[in-house]
């Protein structure tokens, strides 16, 4: 047991996240998401929120405040919801508590899958809420 380490981040992510650099990307699929399909290297995270892996996994690598929009989320598809999924609201508490205000790009379905093909590693979350797939550029570290 480790202190201060979200108890939703297993052994494998903790080492993926370590291994990731400058740029590189994550996906945190629901689990409605394609992840073994499109993923290269997929990490289970059965029994956990989408909410609780962001929290978890900001605070523990900084966004990439080299680009514009660091963070990104699949568009509702039109006609499949009335306005924003309400996990967006959550989704930009954590990201505003843990890294201040980001951009955040929203991506057409198909345009998220192209990019998630490209990510360092997806997390398969247990998450059931409607669009609460998110990707995440991993910035780097500043020495004080």
């Amino acid at each position: 047991m480790l202190k201060g380490i979200s108890p939703a981040l297993c052994p494998e992510l903790l080492k993926t996240i370590a291994e990731m650099g400058h740029g590189d990307e994550i996906v945190i699929g629901d689990c409605n998401f394609p992840a073994t399909s499109l993923g290269k290297r997929v990490i289970r995270a059965d029994g956990v929120s989408a909410t609780d892996l962001l929290d978890g996994i900001l605070r523990l690598f900084p966004l990439d405040h080299f680009v514009e929009e660091p963070v990104m989320l699949m568009e509702v598809v039109p006609g499949t919801f009335e306005g924003d999924p309400p996990i967006w609201d959550r989704f930009r508490s954590i990201i505003q508590a843990n890294e201040g205000d980001i951009y955040i790009r929203f991506l057409e379905r198909y345009e998220f899958y192209t990019l998630a093909v490209q990510a360092f590693a997806t997390i398969q979350s247990s998450e059931q809420a409607l669009y609460a797939c998110i990707i995440l550029k991993k910035g780097v570290l500043i020495a004080d």
